[in-house]
């Protein structure tokens, strides 16, 4: 048989074309066929080629229902798609991966695909990064596998920090503190809580930190934490208009426990004027009767 993967491509493309003389075709042929060829490709440096028949070789695996060695080939067409700086192939492929792992109902690896797509993402296409890192935490919790999805919650709200979208960054955080919360993981829980009221504070939101707080503290288990203690020291010292206390709680031990990226933020704290918040007191909304939530 020829070694040249051209011709490989050639001979399984006609596998796989019906004709007067083809009545059905041979998938199970072609598809070892592509293989060959996508692998002796990318051996000779040929992306282009070969991240087409690693499509071809996704395409048959799922035409002898093997969604597996289909999601398998299409990781590998990614990775080539990669190293061509094909961004929203890259995207495509990694997305169409995951969703014939979840074919083989095998959640874990369908979000390791989607993480590695958003890591690949970074720095080219931040936006579609975070969405695919969002994407890969639900793929694990809707199979009730929150605890896996810490570092890719982690992750969302770090794209976030340095796209500088704060709103969207404590919104991650909150959702990290409430899958953590699904699994008991109290310690991850109060840190999530403290880094959101954080990245508040660096977007010079006082009033959304503060309600951030409220919100928190009807939560038992960071009440009754080390994390709650340093957010009241940290508010408090808002409310003073006390920049060397903001200061000193940013330094505090922890802080220094959180992710890299909040204590980067922590440490740049205050990001405004806070002599204006000095003796302010919070405004009360008015009651609603009609409204008991």
């Amino acid at each position: 048989m020829s070694s040249d993967p051209d011709k490989l491509i050639a001979k399984a493309d006609k596998l796989t074309k019906l004709s007067l003389t083809r009545w059905s075709a041979d998938w199970k042929s072609a598809t070892v066929l592509y293989e060959q060829a996508a692998n002796a490709f990318r051996l000779s440096k040929k992306h282009e080629k070969a991240k087409e028949a690693f499509e071809k070789a996704s395409k048959g695996q799922e035409m002898l229902s093997s969604p597996w060695d289909a999601a398998k080939h299409m990781e590998s067409a990614a990775t080539v798609a990669k190293e061509l700086g094909n961004w929203r192939e890259v995207a495509d492929f990694y997305r169409r991966a995951s969703e014939l792992y979840i074919e083989c109902g095998r959640s874990q690896p369908a979000s390791d695909a989607l993480a590695k797509g958003a890591r690949a993402l970074e720095d080219a296409l931040p936006e579609d990064a975070v969405k695919l890192y969002i994407d890969a935490c639900e793929t694990l919790e809707e199979d009730g596998k929150e605890q896996m999805a810490f570092d890719l919650y982690r992750a969302a709200a770090s794209v976030y920090l340095k796209l500088e979208k704060y709103t969207d960054a404590a919104t991650v955080l909150l959702r990290w503190a409430l899958a953590a919360d699904k699994c008991n993981a109290t310690h991850s829980q109060c840190k999530a809580y403290l880094s959101a009221i954080i990245v508040y504070l660096y977007a010079h939101d006082f009033q959304q930190a503060e309600k951030c707080h409220n919100d928190c503290c009807q939560i038992e288990a960071f009440l009754n934490s080390d994390q709650n203690r340093c957010a009241n020291r940290l508010l408090s010292a808002y409310s003073d208009g006390d920049v060397e206390e903001i200061k000193r709680v940013a330094q505090s031990s922890t802080i220094s426990n959180l992710d890299h990226a909040i204590i980067r933020h922590a440490r740049k704290l205050p990001m405004g004027d806070v002599t204006s918040l000095k003796g302010a007191a919070p405004e009360e909304e008015p009651l609603d009767e009609d409204d008991l939530t």
